[in-house]
């Protein structure tokens, strides 16, 4: 399973204008709201906003990555957000996030594709350079292109 299959322009925003982790996270999901992959949104909501409540997402290295499982969710979807300021993310090394990756899954199936997504993703974003290609991506496309180029 690779994320470039799960990207799509229409769920990427490369300005978002909120400042705290909940306006993040309230600002990709509707970026998701009209999608057939979500049943329930206010419950997809709803279930990030708890998933995020038991530990941050922000893994440090200015990425987050908020998700939850979910009976909101008919099968994997993503969002992709960048801020040039920064959200404050209670990451864990104290930076605020730039890279910000929504991601939904249904909560009784494919749990195995679901950990290897979020771990696939999680070590992609470990590399700097990769991190600095999203950053100055100019557009949506771009972003795209970086994961096909990365993810061959």
């Amino acid at each position: 399973m690779k994320i470039k299959d799960y990207l799509k322009e229409e769920r990427i925003s490369l300005n978002i204008k909120a400042r705290t982790k909940e306006e993040s996270i309230k600002e990709l999901s509707i970026l998701l709201k009209d999608t057939p992959e979500i049943s329930d949104f206010d419950l997809f909501l709803n279930d990030v906003f708890e998933r995020e409540s038991l530990k941050t997402t922000g893994i440090g290295g200015e990425v987050a990555i908020p998700h939850a499982r979910t009976d909101a969710v008919k099968s994997f979807v993503i969002a992709f957000g960048r801020s040039t300021e920064g959200v404050e993310f209670d990451s864990l090394d104290g930076e605020p996030a730039k890279l910000i990756f929504l991601m939904g899954t249904p909560k009784g199936r494919n749990l195995n594709g679901y950990l290897e997504i979020l771990a696939r993703l999680t070590r992609l974003l470990q590399r700097e350079s990769f991190r600095k290609a999203l950053l100055q991506a100019s557009s949506p496309k771009e972003i795209i292109g970086e994961f096909n180029k990365i993810e061959k």
